[in-house]
Order: C-alpha cells, then structure tokens, then sequence
C-alpha cells in the first residue's frame, strides 16, 4: 500500500466551540453587551485540522476524548458527516466534553474562555495504536493542553508511530503553565514537522528573531520547522540547509478561529501530496488564509481545486 493511500490521523483535543461577534468590548460586571451573530462550531486543533483535511478531500481519522454529552454528540456527528473517520473518539461518561466561549473583535482578533473537559483526561490507554500504525502521517494537536499525554508519553508515541513509518506532525497551543521546552523537549527528536506560531516559539526558545527561533528549535531535534508568522506568512527551515519564506495572502479577515490549524492541514496535505517544500508553504497559507474569510474555525476553508486556484489568482503581501 503506498503512504498516500493511507488516511492522516489527527490525533488531540476536540472542542464546541460558542462563537460570537463582533465583540466591540466586554461587558462590565452586572452588564450585557450584543453582538450580530453567535453559534457553536467545532473547534479544538484537532477537528479543526481534520475539518480543513476532509474539505480539501484527503483522508483523514481523529483520535480524542468527548463527553457523553449533547456537546460530545455535536462534535463527533458534526465531524462523521464531514466524511472524518471517528472510531478513535472516546466518550467519557465522567466529564463533559471540552467547550471554548471565543469573542471575537471587529478585526477578527479572538479572546477565549476555555474549559478542557475530556480532553484533560485522554491517555494513552485511550489510543488505538492500530490506527496510528495504519496512517500515512500523524499529526498531533494541542500539545501542552493535554496533560494525560503531553511530554514523555507524547514521545514515546511519536517514536512508534516513525517506528511504523508515519510521518509525524506537531503543533501546540498556548501554554499557561509556562512549561513549554520541559513538556516538549523529549518529543521533538520524534517529530518530523514541527510547526508553532511565531507567538509561541518567542516564549518557549527567549529569542525574537524568526530565523534564529527556527535554526534553535532545528537543534532540538525536528526535521522541518514551519513557522507560523501571521500577517507575514511563514517561515520554513530544514536540517538540510532550505529556507522558504511564503508571504501571506490579502483577504478580508472575518474570523481568525482556527487559522492556525488550517495552515497546519495545509502543509499536511502537501507533504501528503509529495509536493516540493516551497509550494506546500504557500499552500498551507492559502489554506490559512481562507480559513479567516468565514465564521468558526475553518469556516472559508474550500476544496483542493479552489484553494489551488485562490493560490494562482491572489495577490500576496509586500513588506
């Protein structure tokens, strides 16, 4: 069987999220504030990839824990009817499932309110190692905002999903806790994409400079670094010497939710296609960039078809 008829597995936390806006400012105590539009969408970096993944038309499983609740129901038939594999989501009697309240500004700038629910409590016991051993790439997200399985056992499951010749993906969320390098220290060597938003990778290496972030987070032991910069598009440095910077695309930013974990999707589906580097980069902003064009996480993303044509007829950002 060859690795691209292998699904992509994406593998972390799963979330509802409530989602309102614009937010012009918070209310004070006691106070109501109106917004134009509320409603609940999936979130969570890993129905978010695995949303933009099933759009573009690849394959792709999740593994995750939800709630035996009305949120754990929306989430995982939400994803079902997307075409997205659900048999490594587990559903815990015990807790509720994951919800984020985001409140977005006129700009499209986001504030969360995040509650982790299951997601807290998926271990490894959780995971089928058959489906992970079954995939073609393994993409992990929301490290650090799962602590049954953030650090070690992260690492050990990434070495034996390369150990059964998966292509493995690692993307984070913001960590609170300000442990960072300590939880991912011992997971990166395993890693073969390793992509942070440039936010992140301040924090957790103390350097400013893009270039430098990258060529420090390339010593920890990554084959590729994807940097995540925004406005400025992104940043690609591999332990071979290559260096790509992909300018971002001009749209109208509606809604940032999720723009992060389309990107991620994007340079999953083009590592997925064999693509060479370069294009995968300006493909995984392409993915991004339409991503923040509808409301919810991934509401603008589009087909493989559209996205490769909004990448031929969009103009880019100039310094």
């Amino acid at each position: 069987m060859s690795t691209r008829a292998k699904p992509i597995v994406c593998l972390g936390i799963l979330v509802a999220d409530i989602v309102a806006r614009p937010l012009n400012a918070l209310p004070e105590r006691g106070r109501l504030v109106l917004v134009d539009e509320m409603g609940i969408h999936t979130g969570g970096c890993a129905t978010n990839a695995a949303s933009a993944l099933a759009r573009l038309g690849l394959p792709v499983e999740v593994i995750g824990k939800v709630g035996s609740d009305l949120a754990g129901d929306f989430v995982v038939e939400a994803m079902q009817e997307r075409g997205i594999g659900t048999r490594g989501v587990r559903r815990d009697p015990q807790i509720g499932t994951s919800l984020t309240i985001v409140l977005v500004d006129p700009d499209g700038e986001r504030r969360f309110v995040h509650y982790l629910g299951a997601n807290a409590h998926l271990t490894l016991e959780d995971l089928d190692l058959r489906i992970i051993e079954g995939a073609s790439i393994l993409h992990i997200g929301g490290a650090l905002v799962l602590p049954g399985i953030d650090g070690e056992p992260t690492a050990e499951l990434l070495r034996k999903a390369r150990a059964a010749g998966v292509v493995t993906f690692l993307d984070i969320v913001w960590d609170d806790t300000g442990r960072w390098l300590d939880m991912l220290a011992p997971c990166l060597p395993w890693v073969d994409y390793f992509i942070p938003s440039l936010p992140e990778a301040q924090v957790m290496t103390g350097l400013d400079d893009p270039l430098a972030i990258a060529h420090t987070l390339l010593a920890r032991g990554p084959s590729v670094v994807g940097l995540k910069l925004g406005a400025q598009g992104c940043l690609v440095l591999t332990r071979a010497g290559e260096i790509i910077h992909a300018p971002a695309f001009q749209v109208n930013v509606v809604d940032a939710t999720g723009a992060g974990d389309a990107f991620a999707a994007g340079f999953i589906a083009g590592v997925w296609q064999g693509w060479p580097l370069e294009k995968t980069a300006r493909f995984a902003n392409a993915v991004g960039a339409l991503c923040v064009t509808g409301l919810g996480a991934g509401g603008g993303v589009r087909s493989l078809p559209e996205t490769l044509q909004f990448m031929e007829t969009t103009a880019v950002k100039t310094a």
